[in-house]
């Protein structure tokens, strides 16, 4: 019989049939901490260069006259092991996010960056153009402090402030509250879908042929870097909250919620069937209701979810494999918004390392 397993310290519940997998993919505690790589290094992709009207004079050093600005770019750091595998895992963060989401966790244990390093995955970091260490822009814009934590707790569905959801995979301790906070960066240009997948082809040409992993407000350009680029052999988005594209014959209809209304993009045929092509997953936490909610954190990802199997339903009429795992369905409970660094996030990537072996990508 199928029985299944349950871990003690954490409300996590995973069918056995799953949990060789899973931990194939978690790193025991007493193996070495040193992990030893090939190569690293840091490179900027894509981007735009501008440039003032009017000639350089060298004696007047900060006249902008005939000078060029190199900006919107990615900023992307890798590392690839020894013994790599042969598909690079391209990581690309969500909205107020950078590189640093996948590096560790609020409370300082590995994030999936060393964790699909220790199994042999090259892995590529990346801050989007106009966020992180990518902020150079070629366009203006005003950055003004805003008081937003308290709405970020709820959005990201840690609980309704101050409380925490019972049971929610978030170590609640201040110091990774703090840490979690702080994550946050502003965007030093305008968001521009277009702009940050152009750049990510850029990124996915260096790499090769990768394995494209897209949390929230990232979900969108990783759509569309696969409809630029050959290079993406499979998508794994975690939470993807806008930019789903459908063709434009087939647009749903808009869907309200309490923080706004959501819509699809329209995109060719043409352009929409490059994501039948690869092998998708999509993947969402807990605390996510059915019916309308009246916390509208929890309401805004009511509709994403809806959005999300919807747009898995049209890839696959159309040929395509994509599928959606809401992970309560699973087994696994009380994921925020941030899986991929909760405190069973050796549990999510045990899961993500099972499709990868199931579609013969690791």
């Amino acid at each position: 019989m199928n029985q299944p397993f349950i871990s003690k310290s954490k409300k996590t519940l995973i069918p056995m049939g799953l949990l060789a997998l899973i931990s194939a993919c978690t790193v025991n505690p007493q193996q070495s901490a040193v992990l030893t790589l090939a190569e690293q290094g840091h490179f900027a992709a894509g981007g735009k260069v501008i440039q003032s009207e009017g000639q350089f004079n060298g004696e007047q050093l900060f006249n902008p006259a005939g000078q060029t600005l190199h900006g919107d770019h990615a900023s992307v750091f890798y590392q690839i092991p020894v013994n790599a595998r042969p598909h690079p895992l391209v990581f690309l963060h969500g909205a107020g996010q950078s590189a640093k989401t996948w590096s560790t966790t609020p409370d300082g244990r590995e994030g999936f960056q060393d964790i699909f390093l220790r199994h042999r995955f090259p892995v590529y970091v990346v801050d989007q153009p106009r966020r992180g260490q990518a902020g150079q822009s070629t366009v203006s814009a005003e950055i003004t402090p805003a008081t937003q934590d308290q709405a970020w707790f709820n959005m990201f569905r840690l609980g309704a402030y101050p409380d925490f959801f019972e049971g929610v995979q978030f170590p609640q301790t201040p110091q990774a509250l703090n840490q979690y906070f702080r994550q946050m960066t502003p965007n030093t240009g305008a968001y521009d879908e277009q702009l940050i997948s152009d750049a990510m082809a850029e990124v996915v040409k260096r790499a090769g042929e990768s394995i494209l992993v897209t949390h929230s407000q990232g979900g969108g350009p990783g759509w569309w870097t696969a409809i630029k680029s050959d290079n993406v052999k499979a998508i794994v988005s975690y939470e993807p909250g806008s930019g789903f594209v459908f063709p434009e014959n087939e647009l749903p209809e808009a869907m309200p919620s309490l923080t706004g209304t959501l819509t699809a993009t329209p995109v060719t045929l043409e352009q929409f069937k490059k994501l039948t092509q690869m092998p998708i997953i999509i993947y969402y936490g807990d605390n996510i209701p059915v019916q309308v909610s009246d916390n509208p954190g929890q309401d805004n990802w009511r509709v994403r979810l809806k959005m999300a199997q919807l747009w898995a339903d049209t890839i696959n009429r159309h040929g395509g494999n994509a599928s959606v795992v809401h992970l309560p369905e699973k087994g696994v409970y009380g994921n925020t918004h941030f899986p991929f660094s909760d405190l069973n996030n050796q549990t999510i990537a045990g899961l993500l390392s099972s499709w990868l072996e199931q579609h013969h990508l690791n």
